[in-house]
């Protein structure tokens, strides 16, 4: 499977100018159809917590937008934005639209970044959330996700061989991104995808390193930091044939 991934300078509440530059990179990019393409976090907005600039009802413009995005290049489309909570707070939201338009996963962070009052204004979600395209079973997680290997652990109990991060994740901490990336994919025996953001915003400075991780925990493709659409090509059979020579999930607990 092909996956091309997005990584660029998030323009700062900004929808339309968003969308404009992500639209641009991918037509450069002219994905095959039938495969993969995956945003960062909060690809329209940048990672802000004013909900006024983010949140959205069901079936709104950024959801509008990743499902054009999947019926023009008959892809799998994965992206973050806010959906709207039970409460009055937003819903930090990876959502996969497939190549015919429809929802194949909508999944909630579970893990809002305290640190950054996140959790004031998005509700945690509660569970993993796995689907089927291209070979693999994915489990998509957002950014602060990553450090809580339980998750991920989870979603391979479930059969998930490939797992994907987006993410608004600074350069302070940006040697733990790629470590972290490299261990989730060791220790699950899995492919892993960690698609962040570059530039910056009114807070922050962001790494890129949009990168894939194979099974073995190699890294096959390292989009650095700059703006582009990282391409490489994904084959299940790598993680099913290393889960079969080296048996270790038979002995999760």
């Amino acid at each position: 499977m092909k996956l091309y991934a997005v990584q660029h300078d998030i323009l700062w509440e900004d929808k339309p100018a968003n969308f404009e530059r992500v639209a641009s990179m991918l037509a450069k990019a002219s994905p095959t159809p039938g495969s993969l393409i995956v945003l960062e976090e909060m690809f329209a907005t940048g990672f802000t917590k004013n909900l006024g600039a983010t949140r959205e009802a069901a079936a709104g413009e950024t959801e509008a937008f990743l499902r054009d995005l999947a019926l023009r290049y008959q892809c799998c489309v994965i992206g973050g934005l806010v959906g709207c909570g039970a409460s009055d707070k937003g819903r930090n939201e990876s959502l996969a639209i497939a190549p015919d338009g429809t929802e194949l996963g909508r999944y909630v962070k579970m893990q809002p970044f305290s640190a950054g009052e996140e959790h004031l204004v998005h509700e945690a979600g509660n569970q993993v959330v796995t689907f089927e395209f291209g070979g693999f079973k994915i489990a998509p997680f957002v950014c602060y996700d990553l450090r809580f290997p339980e998750l991920a652990r989870d979603s391979v109990k479930q059969g998930a061989d490939l797992i994907i991060y987006i993410a608004s994740w600074p350069i302070k901490r940006a040697q733990h991104w790629v470590t972290l990336l490299q261990a989730r994919a060791i220790e699950n025996l899995a492919w892993v995808v960690g698609v962040n953001r570059c530039g910056t915003d009114p807070s922050f400075t962001y790494p890129g390193r949009t990168m894939v991780v194979d099974p073995h925990g190699n890294i096959i493709a390292d989009a650095a930091d700059r703006e582009g659409v990282l391409e490489a090509a994904l084959d299940p059979a790598i993680a099913s044939q290393w889960r079969a020579d080296f048996p270790a999930l038979r002995d999760m607990r």
